[in-house]
């Protein structure tokens, strides 16, 4: 997870030439075919996950100020957003681990996001 959240940041601030929102839903689906792994409705890539991690990371980055990407991943790893239950402040168990979320950006259920 803490993995996840600091590539997620290295792309947002790195890597102008992509759009994670476009760009990461294929990276992060290949490298699990070539890991082995399984992308279906129950394993795999998520894509409401990814989509929410992604622009949770891009609100931490407005606030965050500037700094070292590796501050700024130590700032992030202990931020709102780190803990693992964070999407459980938007999203009902049953909606966020749905084939739907899965599948497809799923608006919150739960609260807003802000």
């Amino acid at each position: 997870h803490e993995a996840h959240l600091a590539a997620c940041l290295w792309l947002l601030t790195e890597r102008p030439d992509m759009v994670p929102e476009r760009n990461l839903p294929d990276i992060i689906r290949r490298y699990n075919v070539s890991a082995g792994d399984i992308n279906d409705d129950t394993q795999g890539y998520h894509e409401t996950l990814t989509q929410l991690y992604i622009r949770g990371v891009r609100g931490f980055l407005e606030v965050c100020g500037p700094s070292a990407l590796a501050e700024r991943a130590n700032l992030l790893l202990t931020s709102e957003i780190a803990p693992r239950d964070w999407p459980l402040w938007f999203y009902t168990r049953e909606c966020l681990f749905s084939a739907a979320a899965r599948r497809n950006w799923m608006e919150p259920d739960r609260a807003a996001l802000s």
